[in-house]
């Protein structure tokens, strides 16, 4: 076995160790089929918490949008986003406007892959996420066979809030919704919306969380 697969699983032991980290697939079942994953961001640890709630079969076949400008600071991160979670670099800013930031996607998908991605495109400390970018909207259009799966993390943020590089023990969760497609003749606006309010949906009930949490 590698260096790169043992660091998956012992990061993915890590973090069920601090979180509690539980995969709820509530809309469909963790097949290891081609899919899109669409999930709220609050934090850095969201792609750790998201590989650890996937199966290992799901994580063979599941590469991770990474941003260029951070997660290429130092040869670690550079090392754990290639080697370990196999992540696509994505740059938020455009040297070249003639670039287009998709490309790496595109190809990933067009080679069967799966996608872990982050529609508001920038971690967010608010409750609700921000607004979808176009991405996904493009995504959709291009590859209409893929089912899109809605996905809420919840308490991420408290877990690593933005800012900070050392996690601490909270209780978090990982929802995993019904898929959804583009639908014909569906405006950009629409789809975006329709996306958004899909992960939101996911969120777990907080008084049904309460309950669970208290002792019996």
């Amino acid at each position: 076995m590698s260096l790169a697969v043992l660091t998956g699983q012992l990061l993915a032991s890590v973090a069920r160790l601090i979180t509690g980290a539980q995969g709820h697939w509530k809309g469909c079942p963790p097949l290891a089929e081609q899919r899109i994953y669409i999930a709220n961001h609050q934090s850095h640890f969201d792609l750790v918490l998201i590989w650890a709630a996937f199966p290992h079969e799901l994580r063979a076949h599941t590469r991770a949008i990474a941003a260029r400008d951070y997660w290429t600071t130092s040869a670690l991160k550079r090392w754990l986003t290639t080697e370990v979670f196999n992540a696509i670099y994505v740059s938020r800013t455009r040297a070249n406007p003639d670039e287009d930031p998709l490309e790496p996607l595109v190809e990933a998908l067009s080679h069967g892959d799966s996608l872990v991605f982050f529609p508001e495109g920038t971690r967010s400390n608010k409750g609700d996420p921000q607004p979808f970018k176009s991405g996904i909207y493009h995504l959709a259009q291009q590859f209409p066979e893929v089912p899109i799966i809605p996905t809420w993390i919840d308490n991420v943020q408290r877990v690593m809030p933005k800012g900070e590089v050392v996690p601490v023990p909270v209780l978090c969760t990982v929802t995993f919704g019904e898929p959804l497609w583009l639908r014909e003749g569906e405006s950009k606006a629409d789809f975006l919306v329709r996306a958004r309010d899909a992960v939101m949906a996911q969120r777990p009930d907080p008084l049904r969380v309460q309950q669970t949490a208290e002792p019996v």
